[in-house]
């Protein structure tokens, strides 16, 4: 019951932060933190050893990397127009350096 409860614990706070961060370092850098965070508790609460959670927090500091740096925003559309179905379109993005 304990290692479930860290477990959901760990996973609930690395879905609640893992969406911060302006830019593509920035989402990077979180996702390893969190990830390594994430996999040195799991991997410490599945095994009972120092070498579990240290496997567990190089694999999910990596792989909260990789998945940090490759998730973006959606562009946001600075001019909206219509076609002449009556269907809005997004006519001008903003550059990514905007948000």
């Amino acid at each position: 019951m304990k290692k479930t409860l860290i477990c959901a614990l760990a996973l609930s706070s690395a879905l609640a932060l893992g969406g911060c961060g302006q830019t593509r370092e920035d989402r990077a850098v979180n996702g390893a933190l969190l990830g390594g965070a994430t996999g040195a508790i799991i991997g410490g609460a599945a095994s009972g050893k120092a070498g579990g959670a240290l496997a567990g927090g190089i694999i999910g500091a990596a792989a909260g990397s990789i998945l940090g740096a490759s998730s973006e925003p959606p562009p946001r559309c600075l001019r909206f127009r219509y076609d002449y179905n009556g269907t809005r379109y997004c006519a001008r993005y903003a550059p990514p350096e905007a948000y």
